[in-house]
Parts: C-alpha cells; structure tokens; sequence
C-alpha cells in the first residue's frame, strides 16, 4: 500500500510511503531536483554513504531503500536541503553534511522554515545559515552582545561564523573595522627561520582567517579592504596600547593567548566595538599547556551578563562526519582520563 504524503513545500514535492519502509521523495520542480542529486549524483552518493540507506534516482523520483528509521532521516534531510536551497538557491557539502544532524532535524520539525533561517548572515558571495541550535545562539550573541567568548573543537564553525558577522556589519556601515588577530605561536617552527620580512613569516599564522574571507567575499575586494585599513590581519602582540573604536575584533586559536593577553585584548574596547574571543582548550601549542588563558578567563567572566560565552562540543561539528566522530574520541578519551 503507498501513501501520498503531501509535504510543506506544496505542489513541487511529494512524499510516497511503500510497505515495504522504502521512500519516495518526488520532485517536479527541475532546478530544485537538480540541485539535491548534485553533478553525476555526487549529493546523493554522499547522503547515502553517511545514512546507510541505498538512494536510487529516476526521473522525478528519489528512492530510498534500507532501515526504516534510516530511510526517514534521508527523507528529512532533502527536506531540509530544498529549504536550504530555496533559501540560497544553492547546496554545498557542508549542507550535505548538516541535513543529517539528527539535532538540526528536529529543529527543523519544531520551527517554521522562517524561524529556522533567522539567524542567516548575508555576504555578498553566499549567505551563512548556522548549522545547530548552539550555533544559532552564538551568531544571535555576536549580534547582541559587546564581547562573545567561544570555545570548542575544530570544525564548530567558532572563527568563520564570527568573520561571517563581522564582514556583514562591515558592508552595512555597522561597523568601520574588521581587526583578525590570533597569538603567533610556535608549533614546531621558530619565526626567525621562517623566509620573509615580519609580514611574510606571521601570514602562516593567519591563514585560516584569510581563508574565511575570501570564503565570503570576493578575493580582489578583500584586497582592497586590507590595503585601505578597512581589514587588518595582525598578531596579538601588536594590539598592545591600542583603543578599538566602531570595530569588530576577532582573537582567533585563543587557547595559545595566557590569561594577561586575553585580558589585555578585551580591555582594547571602545566605543561601538565589539570583540570575539574563539579558542579549541583541547589544542594548546604553548610550551606550557598551564599557560593557556582560555579556560581561566572563560570561569573569570562567566558572571558579566554583558558577556557571552558559549561552548561548542563534537554535535556542533559541520565537517566531514569522521571529523565529529574523531573529536568524540578524544572528548572521551579526556573525560576517561580525568
């Protein structure tokens, strides 16, 4: 027996139920059909290594065939991937990723679709849609609060989020400067015998908040911003004596600031400014791991309400799902131990 299950996007989808717990997710809307299968159905090739369920494609129609709970969790994740592409008209891997976050499924069931993307960030080349309710509040926090303290392991989406917001209020005239900074932390190499005047041997340093912004915003604009002052990129170090006016500051891989840097960074703040500090506790570079500023300064400041702080854990990872599974491991690994 089949059931026609007339879904909220309207006459463009169509969900059919078999007997036999497989699914039919129908799409007469071409451009939205070719969006979720993706070129030489590398979408669904993706949806159906993460869930397990086979996926076949014909036509109109998306089948889905395997357990009966993985079959409906497929379902809702290319229901959430037409409302992601109808909010963007467009789906990339990350998406791909996060439709299967069981947490964000059930956002997504319990919120309208308006709800669900209120918190979306507009820049010029994508707009950024936070991928899991704590996300949803730290992007709500970079907007609202003066100073937002995050921490939390790699791929939770601490640093782009927050260049994302800074870069939107930057071409809305919120703000008059964006300041990117992290501490310049050996890891295995000393600066000095890195090649380059002191620009070339810190830029390794700042990758990934270049990276960000170009993620963001055209490569040649991006450019033009750093040359007029609009984007600074600089280590901690140089923020020393500074008074940050009509600025947005970001302190990036804070877990290899001490305690005096952090609090030496967010006594930088001035007038309409705002400043972000991110940082990973579980990946501290110093020397002396006891150095690290980062936890300390979170329990020092937990008690100002004008600052928020949030913490990210392995469900709020949007990489690759082995990423999650890897910090999993290792968060276990830390809590056996202690």
């Amino acid at each position: 027996m089949k059931i026609n299950k007339q879904n909220k996007n309207g006459k463009e989808v169509s969900i059919v139920y078999s007997d036999d717990n497989s699914i039919n997710v129908n799409i007469f809307n071409n451009k939205i059909l070719m969006e979720i299968v993706g070129s030489f159905d590398n979408n669904l090739k993706e949806l159906e290594k993460i869930s397990g369920s086979k996926i076949y494609f014909r036509g109109n129609s998306i089948a889905i065939k395997g357990d009966k709970l993985a079959n409906e969790k497929v379902k809702d994740a290319i229901e959430y991937l037409i409302d992601r592409f109808r909010s963007d008209q467009k789906i990339d891997r990350n998406d791909i990723i996060t439709s299967l976050n069981k947490d964000m499924i059930k956002d997504i069931k319990n919120q309208s679709t308006v709800q669900l993307f209120e918190e979306v960030i507009k820049t010029p080349k994508r707009s950024v849609i936070p991928r899991s309710k704590l996300q949803k509040e730290y992007v709500k926090a970079l907007k609202l609060n003066q100073i937002v303290m995050s921490l939390g392991p790699a791929g939770t989406g601490k640093t782009y989020l927050a260049v994302a917001v800074a870069l939107s209020m930057l071409l809305e005239k919120k703000v008059e400067r964006i300041i990117l900074s992290r501490p310049a932390v050996e890891a295995g190499e000393k600066l000095g015998f890195l090649p380059g005047d002191m620009k070339e041997k810190i830029d390794p340093y700042l990758r990934p908040l270049y990276d960000s912004l170009y993620d963001l915003l055209d490569y040649e604009k991006i450019q033009r911003k750093i040359e007029s002052g609009a984007i600074e990129i600089a280590p901690l170090a140089f923020m020393r004596g500074r008074t940050l006016k009509n600025s947005f500051a970001i302190l990036d891989e804070a877990q290899n600031a001490t305690e005096t840097q952090i609090k030496m960074f967010l006594t930088r703040i001035g007038e309409n400014s705002k400043l972000v500090v991110n940082g990973d506790p579980s990946q501290i570079d110093l020397p002396n791991k006891n150095l690290s500023g980062l936890i300390k300064s979170q329990k020092i400041l937990k008690g100002i309400k004008e600052i928020s702080i949030i913490n990210f854990d392995h469900r709020d990872v949007v990489r690759h799902p082995l990423v999650t599974k890897i910090v999993e491991a290792y968060e276990k690994n830390t809590n056996d131990k202690g």
